[in-house]
């Protein structure tokens, strides 16, 4: 029974842990409900037509609560393109991506189970990141030859090999 007492009280074990005599509280990380909620990332599924309006999580909305931005600006990650986005706040602490998403999401080729991400930049840039239904991203670049049907700020898909 001495034996079995001393395996529950823990005695011989837990070095290293943080747990033993002299480590105080402040090696602790806070709570999570005393941490400041800070929301920069954050990814939306396409489960419907890909090219109306999406609606973005409720915690991001929640986030911007008092600085609702009439529109933002989306930037695929590994472009320098801005693409102008009207947002839309429904009054119920929903908030969509509205009239511009249809123009990004057609030079992205955005569709059906694919994966978006945000990355919130602040002053109302979001960078994007697009993955396929693969779950593998998709990287664009713009087109640096001048043609006569395309100008310079053309997007398109280009895969690039690992």
């Amino acid at each position: 029974m001495a034996s079995t007492s001393r395996t529950r009280t823990g005695r011989g074990r837990g070095r290293g842990r943080g747990r033993g005599r002299g480590s105080g509280s402040s090696s602790l990380p806070p709570p999570p409900s005393t941490l400041p909620l800070i929301i920069e990332e954050f990814f939306i599924v396409v489960y419907e037509d890909p090219l109306v309006k999406k609606e973005l999580p409720k915690k991001f909305a929640d986030y911007l609560d008092g600085q609702e931005p009439a529109k933002v600006y989306l930037r695929a990650a590994d472009g320098p393109h801005l693409w102008t986005v009207e947002v839309l706040f429904d009054g119920q602490g929903r908030m969509y991506l509205d009239k511009g998403w249809e123009k990004f999401a057609i030079a992205h080729g955005v569709d059906f189970g694919w994966f978006v991400h945000f990355k919130y930049e602040g002053d109302d840039v979001l960078t994007v990141k697009v993955f396929d239904g693969t779950m593998c991203r998709r990287y664009y670049y713009s087109d640096d030859e001048d043609t006569d049907d395309e100008s310079d700020d053309d997007v398109k898909p280009c895969i690039h090999p690992l």
